[in-house]
């Protein structure tokens, strides 16, 4: 921060006083309104980067122009203007945090050998990794789950956690929270999260104080709006960035408000709301705006649930879905265990700030007002590959159903109607049965023979160890059937309202004498352990378990595709029968394959519905209208019969507010991190050694790197298709987190390398090695590249495949880069709307750089995915108007030229030239979506890395 003296809004800054009498100084916005009187109006989200951009004001990065342009923000102005924002902090989880570290390492090792100190690269801001994404759900349905899982966990990822601990002696500024604590964004909305803080440089009598502000590798990071901070999730190359110095920059946004009245009706929860919001916003095309709520129905609403429709701004695209600060805040802090002293700073720094307090219906200016009734809002599900497709729960046996025969294009599953009922055995050989039955009643699943609900220990012994005494052969498996029920990821899980809902239902559904069907695989996997105590309390874990949701780690689990792995008896009968089977899960993610590669249909759903799902065991049983299951005495059980009351929830939400409980369990993470962690040995010193491992590898981003870019034309000539894709591509498609087949060329490379299949991890857990991960890039199972013509049934092949050219010879789309490359010859890859939706996933566009693409052309890009590209070099191009691939009629066998003719500018338009096989040429403009003038220098560095580290090393 600039000195007083040289600050050019230096009268701005005033102090506040605590009710104590404590006294803090702060960049006062009422008295930046003196002389932008539109400040007044400004939406709060707007005002806190402002507050930032104001403090920062240092004449170099943050300039004058900088405050009074976003001082004057206009609701429906054009976006021309780039804001520095100054952040106060980065959180990381393990996915994402690995190949950061990897990449901070390799800046260290770049820096030594140039000559200069190592330390040069060093976080500026704190940085709080937690590793969340790295447990799988290989044990169920058991007592010793939990252990059995962590031992695993720490068995597989023992050089990723060697790795962290180098890291966390290396930097000053670095911490990691070991595994078993919880998932990142409860632990940040529990813990991290302080309100307000103080400049650490500044020792006066009144030091400036500042509101919390955070970027976090995450794209759910955005469930920290839910306390009035203003943060979002962004890749790791933008994070490092950040935390080495650099604001973040972006776009001035608009901001849409939205605004809630009425109540929830009984029987309707957080999550039925979210996943209402996440529809109507994602139908408004919210991509890379922020969304703020308010009105007297966000006043009305508790902390976790604004967290929870925080968490799904992702979800409907927006950079935010922001709450402002009061008394609800205020109220969780002090359940949360924060100091009375920081809870009193917070309150009186947001006063003098005129921030604080939920703002009423024409109070502020927004750029759209989008409005909902809470009162309208009806029990939904979300699927079965998108969360914005939100299904009335009444209407998902019949969406089901349609889906199974509708075409791929029309979001359905192409398959024949006649076979929607039928049945397959599941012999006790392991071979999945030739024999097949229909059901017993159209639109619901036959009967089963029941089994006991502690069921296995491990995926494997799914079937044969499950009960003894009843006959595997007695199974059968078809469509629509529930194969994982899942209470995991960060949606709800720091919500105690549907955790306690998940627990009173499963009371009432034991006492009712009803159970789970036996091919359910069953988990619990909290946000914190602060989850499983209030649910001890409460007297209700014992029934979650005897419905055999037993806890199965503190983590992402089954929303990062770490549901482990099927019974092989069940794998069989789906992929020999093309069965269409299911997963419910409370997740905010359900994109293709992401959960498990062989369940196509995924639906997200509150905790209590995931129980009740377990129990039904198949998705065309209409909850509404028929049976749950049959209870003591062959008695039919309705879900009205065991839903439980809001009386009842709210007689038991006490519980999961013990501010003590908080403090003790978030104290143990220095004190008691666990005998697995502390028995972790990592190397020392301040540059890594880089040991010979499939883990962790120093990536070659920096191969060849120089002091100064290399200067070179930013068109592409001669550039070959690699991929035509459709719509909604997601970073999961790209870049996938789950399992790793055997057969490519992820798999391949791990075989060579001695590792066995049973040891080849997850995607996720490898991103630390590039040659994993680059041949991991474009290799989802369920990836249609569109360039493979369709078969006789208009079924389009699935996998990560090309054609290259010339030719047309069909392989992977890894080992067509390498020839490509071999052969100098540069490619794109074509997309439709929405192109990278999802995950905040570096590996989505350093693969992509890796294998040689040097642009993206789409209809659309998702906000962090776009900045990614840039971030790595990697062209983003944009179709205007109507124009698209399918609409300039490509196949794939096309040169593609890229003409920017003159100086790189932002958004500016550019000329695309097309090649075709016959000879012919036809010219059409594009937009170049590099957005901002700083992203123009990161590219013209070769990627945003090499920028940091150049300004590091001149410094």
């Amino acid at each position: 921060m600039t000195p007083d003296s040289a600050h050019a809004f230096a009268a701005t800054r005033k102090t506040f006083k605590t009710q104590s009498g404590k006294v803090g100084s702060f960049y006062s916005l009422p008295e930046l309104a003196r002389k932008y009187p539109n400040v007044n109006r400004l939406p709060v989200s707007i005002r806190i980067v402002l507050e930032s951009v104001l403090r920062n004001c240092d004449g170099q990065k943050v300039l004058p122009a900088h405050v009074e342009a976003l001082a004057n923000w206009q609701p429906n102005a054009e976006r021309v203007d780039e804001i520095p924002f100054v952040v106060t902090r980065v959180v990381l989880q393990d996915f994402t945090g690995v190949p950061l570290l990897a990449d901070l390492a390799a800046m260290r090792s770049v820096a030594k050998q140039l000559g200069k100190s190592p330390k040069t690269i060093e976080p500026l801001v704190p940085v709080d990794l937690v590793v969340d994404h790295s447990v799988m759900v290989d044990h169920y349905g058991t007592p010793k789950a939990l252990d059995l899982n962590m031992k695993l966990e720490f068995q597989r990822n023992h050089e990723r956690y060697q790795f962290m601990k180098w890291g966390m002696q290396a930097f000053d500024t670095f911490g990691v929270v070991p595994p078993g604590f919880g998932i990142v964004h409860q632990v940040n909305l529990e813990y991290f999260a302080r309100g307000v803080y103080k400049n650490p440089n500044d020792d006066s009598k009144a030091p400036v104080y500042y509101p919390d502000s955070l970027v976090g590798t995450d794209s759910h990071t955005t469930m920290i709006n839910g306390i009035g901070v203003v943060g979002w999730g962004v890749g790791g190359i933008e994070a490092e960035a950040a935390m080495l110095g650099q604001p973040v920059y972006m776009l001035t946004p608009d901001v849409v408000g939205f605004e809630l009245s009425g109540q929830l009706r009984e029987g309707v929860t957080a999550t039925d709301l979210v996943l209402y919001v996440t529809n109507i916003l994602r139908a408004e095309k919210v991509v890379g705006k922020f969304v703020e709520f308010f009105g007297p129905g966000a006043a009305s609403i508790p902390v976790p649930d604004r967290a929870t429709i925080g968490n799904m701004a992702p979800e409907y695209g927006a950079t935010m879905g922001f709450f402002p600060v009061d008394d609800k805040t205020l109220d969780y802090f002090r359940g949360t265990g924060r100091k009375d002293g920081e809870i009193e700073r917070f309150e009186a720094y947001y006063k003098a700030q005129g921030l604080f307090g939920m703002p009423a219906p024409g109070e502020l200016n927004f750029t759209k007002t989008v409005k909902l009734d809470l009162g309208t809002v009806t029990p939904s599900l979300a699927g079965p590959k998108r969360p914005q497709d939100r299904i009335d729960l009444g209407k998902l046996s019949t969406q089901f159903s349609e889906l199974y025969s509708k075409p791929n294009e029309a979001n359905g599953f192409n398959q024949p109607a006649d076979k929607l009922h039928l049945r397959h055995p599941l012999p006790a050989t392991g071979q999945a049965g030739e024999d097949e039955a229909p059901e017993a009643a159209p639109g619901a699943p036959a009967p089963v023979v029941e089994m006991e609900a502690n069921r296995p220990t491990h995926a494997a012994a799914h079937i044969a160890a499950s009960a003894p005494a009843v006959a595997a052969s007695q199974v059968s498996i078809g469509n629509g059937d529930v194969l994982i029920a899942a209470i995991t990821s960060c949606t709800n899980t720091s919500n105690p309202s549907v955790l306690l809902a998940a627990g009173l239902l499963a009371k009432k559904a034991v006492q009712a004498g009803l159970k789970v069907k036996p091919h359910v695989k069953t988990s619990l996997a909290p946000g914190s352990r602060i989850v499983t105590e209030y649910l001890e309390k409460a007297g209700l874990l014992p029934y979650l378990e005897k419905l055999g949701f037993y806890l199965a780690g503190y983590g992402c689990t089954t929303c990062i595709g770490n549901a482990g792995d099927l019974a092989p008896e069940i794998n069989e009968a789906i992929t020999r029968n093309d069965l269409v089977c299911a997963a419910v899960l409370s997740g905010n993610r359900n994109f293709e394959a992401r959960i498990h590669p062989n369940l196509k249909a995924n639906f997200l759903a509150s905790p209590p519905l995931v129980v009740a799902y377990a129990i039904a065991g198949n998705v065309m049983v209409d909850l509404m209208t028929q049976p749950v299951g049959k209870g003591k005495g062959g008695k039919d059980v309705y879900l009205g019969d065991i839903w439980p009351s809001a009386k009842e929830i709210d007689e038991n939400l006490l519980l999961a507010m013990n501010a003590k409980a908080f403090r003790q369990n978030y104290e143990k993470i220095k004190d008691e991190p666990g005998k697995l962690w502390t028995s972790i040995q990592g190397t020392t010193g301040q540059v890594y050694d880089w040991p010979k491992s499939t883990y962790i590898a120093q990536p070659p981003f920096f191969d060849g790197f120089k002091l100064q870019p290399t200067a070179s034309d930013p068109g592409i000539q001669g550039a070959r298709i690699m991929a035509l894709f459709g719509d909604s591509i997601t970073t999961d498609h790209i870049s996938p987190a789950g399992s790793i087949k055997e057969s490519s060329p992820a798999g391949r490379w791990l075989k060579e390398h001695g590792v066995s299949k049973a040891d080849f991890n997850s995607y996720g857990s490898r991103r630390g090695n590039h040659e994993v991960m680059m041949r991991g890039t474009f290799a989802n199972v369920r990836i249609k590249n569109l360039m493979i013509p369709p078969d006789a049934n208009a079924t389009r092949e699935e996998g990560g495949v090309t054609l290259y050219q010339p030719g047309g010879e069909k392989m992977f789309i890894y080992d067509a880069a390498q020839k490509y490359m071999a052969a100098g010859v540069p490619t794109v890859i074509f997309g439709g709307e929405e192109y990278g939706t999802g995950s905040s996933r570096d590996w989505a566009a350093k693969g992509t750089q890796l294998l040689g693409i040097k642009a993206v052309v789409a209809r659309s890009f998702e906000r962090i995915h776009r900045a990614n590209l840039v971030g790595m070099g990697v062209l983003p191009l944009q179709f205007l108007g109507s124009d698209s691939w399918e609409s300039l009629k490509l196949k794939g066998d096309e040169k593609i030229d890229v003409v920017v003719g003159g100086e790189l500018k932002p958004q500016m338009d550019v000329k695309l030239v097309i090649h075709r096989a016959d000879g012919s040429a036809q010219e059409v403009k594009v937009r170049l979506r590099i957005d901002t003038p700083i992203e123009v220098d990161y590219y013209q560095h070769g990627g945003i890395l090499p920028f940091v580290l150049r300004q590091l090393l001149a410094a």
